[in-house]
């Protein structure tokens, strides 16, 4: 009671002054400044915000105020005054959201909770009101949200699918680099001429290594005249390799350098190689190809053993029942230099349009068949390889003559184991008897004078019966003599030999060759006495067990050493077959033997000639190694 009687109005009072007294505080000075203030802020605050709009186009606060509502709903005017507060407290108004506001009454007009309190019904509608902004504003942010998830997804689904874009342009790019990758690879292995124009070398001396070696066939007058060149196939293939490389890799967007860069591997590439041709060339000019020693090389033999028809029985000891195969499996290995391994691509080349021609006994017919199997075997159409005069068997002619068609040149065999003519004169009693003429060439040597390349040897005649002893049987002119020593009766035709190459070959169009004295291994008698040599299986490797040197070979030097106007190569092989006693036929020369002959099989050996593949085939690469160097050097002459 007190407490209300404290508070009680004087004199009573009516409703009018109590309401007075209440508010009576805003006359004071304090209130009306701070009301002045309120409203300054307030106005500063909304011209802020008027020249301030949002950025996001999805929630605009005064981003359209000074423009006419698009629509005649009283939420429009309701927006912009509730924003304020969403602005400031964006998610407050969740709680609010769920006062209901009826959709058809006018603006500001809500349902009251308690309808009884009518005092405060002014400020109850205005907390309504207010609730229903926060809750149109809380509406319009949680419109705004998915909208904005939305727009963020398809703006990663669009970041995903440029990464994904730049990934497969990635791979293209990298697709490109391995393309332009192997091009280089072709470029390198098609360099200077064709993978078929490629000399196979294998170089423990380190000079090259194996199969790197690529020789291009060039002009030269040595090897009459005609040029040896790559196939058009692969420079065009070089050519449109580097072209397409260069506008696919233009047309993809990758640096056009990698082209430069493979161009300039490409020719880096041709300089080593033509750097490494050089080195070895060089090798073989300061290198005697004849001192050296023979080791196994399972990359040997340069055709497979019973795949050359051509080859003579006598040869064949492959077909004939040979069960050894190791006397095909050695290469011969010089001690200064790197033989290389023979391409007969390539040589084929350097003979396109040529003759190569082979002078001589049953030896050069052995080297003949053993290069006509080479070069055989490096053809693809085998048909187009083939007899002149269609013959299969190479014994009893005077002359043969194998065409390579594709390459329009011929290799030939001519038959003449002394090099100058036999004869036969009349004795006293008027019987026949057979004489050598010292001082006339064979016969047929008009045919083959004019040849590009010639190969002569002479030897193992001489060792026979009626040479050795020279007993009425050497002749010059009309005089025989009765008695005259084999080694001056050898002198005289080499000389005959000589002085007919000096006079009938030309230097300028043919290179001449002269390959020494084979080999034989008789033992326990010679050819036609029993000699035997089936039993062995291994070369020589002791060197005092090799023969003194041929006497004959020594009358050869001195007459090859007096010849002036045509150069001669010699050949000298005679050391490395010295070592091969395991090479020959032997008791495999024939498949179909005599009668004697079962009986007496091993009395009846071949220790002379070679099986094929075998040594000879060594004494053509030595021939190709010297054509490469002729080559040369005919190349240094002409830049002189």
């Amino acid at each position: 009671m007190a407490d209300i009687a404290k508070y009680a109005p004087i004199d009573g009072g009516n409703l009018f002054s109590e309401f007075k007294s209440q508010f009576s505080i805003i006359r004071t000075r304090k209130t009306i400044g701070f009301a002045y203030a309120f409203v300054f802020v307030f106005i500063a605050f909304t011209i802020f915000l008027a020249f301030t709009p949002s950025s996001t186009s999805s929630s605009p606060w005064f981003t359209n105020i000074f423009t006419l509502p698009s629509t005649t709903d009283a939420s429009s005017d309701q927006s912009h005054f509730s924003s304020i507060y969403g602005y400031f407290f964006p998610n407050s108004s969740s709680s609010n959201s769920t006062l209901p506001q009826n959709a058809g009454s006018a603006p500001h007009q809500v349902e009251l909770s308690n309808p009884t309190n009518s005092t405060n019904s002014p400020q109850k509608s205005q907390v309504n009101q207010t609730s229903s902004g926060e809750s149109e504003v809380s509406k319009q942010n949680q419109t705004q949200i998915p909208e904005k998830v939305e727009v963020l997804e398809q703006n990663q689904t669009q970041i995903q699918d440029k990464v994904e874009a730049s990934k497969q342009n990635q791979t293209q790019i990298q697709a490109e680099v391995e393309s332009s990758k192997q091009n280089q690879t072709q470029i390198e292995e098609e360099v200077g001429s064709s993978k078929q124009n490629q000399t196979q070398i294998q170089d423990e001396a380190g000079v090259l290594k194996p199969n790197q070696t690529v020789i291009p066939a060039t002009k030269s007058p040595d090897l009459a005249n005609s040029t040896a060149n790559s196939s058009p196939e692969s420079s065009s293939g070089t050519k449109n390799v580097s072209a397409n490389g260069e506008n696919g890799i233009a047309e993809k967007g990758v640096p056009k350098n990698l082209t430069s860069s493979l161009m300039k591997k490409q020719n880096n590439s041709t300089n080593a190689q033509e750097k490494g041709t050089g080195d070895l060339i060089k090798s073989l000019m300061n290198c005697d190809l004849f001192d050296g020693n023979w080791v196994k090389d399972d990359s040997y033999p340069l055709y497979k053993p019973g795949s050359c028809a051509l080859i003579d029985e006598q040869f064949n000891c492959f077909r004939n029942g040979r069960p050894d195969n190791d006397y095909y499996k050695l290469k011969w290995k010089p001690k200064g230099c790197t033989l290389p391994r023979l391409d007969g691509s390539h040589m084929l080349e350097m003979l396109r349009g040529k003759r190569l021609v082979f002078v001589g006994d049953s030896l050069n017919r052995n080297m003949w068949e053993s290069l006509i199997c080479i070069l055989r075997n490096s053809v693809k159409d085998k048909k187009k390889v083939y007899e002149e005069f269609g013959r299969h068997h190479f014994r009893g002619e005077a002359s043969y003559s194998f065409v390579f068609e594709d390459y329009k040149c011929k290799v030939e065999f001519f038959v003449s184991p002394f090099l100058v003519q036999e004869w036969e004169v009349t004795g006293k009693n008027g019987a026949k008897k057979e004489t050598l003429r010292l001082d006339l060439l064979s016969r047929g040597a008009s045919k083959y004078k004019d040849a590009d390349i010639i190969v002569f040897n002479t030897g193992h005649w001489w060792t026979h019966d009626k040479t050795s002893l020279g007993k009425d049987y050497y002749q010059e002119g009309s005089h025989v003599y009765s008695d005259l020593d084999v080694h001056e009766a050898f002198r005289k035709a080499l000389t005959t030999w000589g002085r007919w190459i000096d006079s009938n070959v030309n230097p300028k169009k043919s290179l001449v060759f002269f390959r020494g004295y084979s080999a034989s291994h008789f033992s326990g008698g010679q050819w036609n006495s029993g000699g035997q040599c089936d039993h062995e299986t291994e070369p020589i490797k002791n060197d005092t067990y090799l023969a003194p040197y041929p006497s004959k070979m020594t009358v050869l030097e001195k007459v090859l050493k007096g010849m002036r106007k045509t150069p001669v190569t010699y050949l000298n092989v005679t050391r490395m077959t010295d070592y091969r006693k395991d090479g020959h036929p032997s008791i495999y020369r024939k498949q179909h033997m005599s009668d004697e002959e079962k009986i007496k099989p091993l009395h009846f050996q071949d220790c002379s000639h070679w099986c094929l593949p075998g040594v000879p085939d060594t004494w053509n690469e030595i021939l190709y190694a010297e054509l490469l160097v002729k080559q040369r050097q005919w190349q240094q002459q002409k830049r002189s």
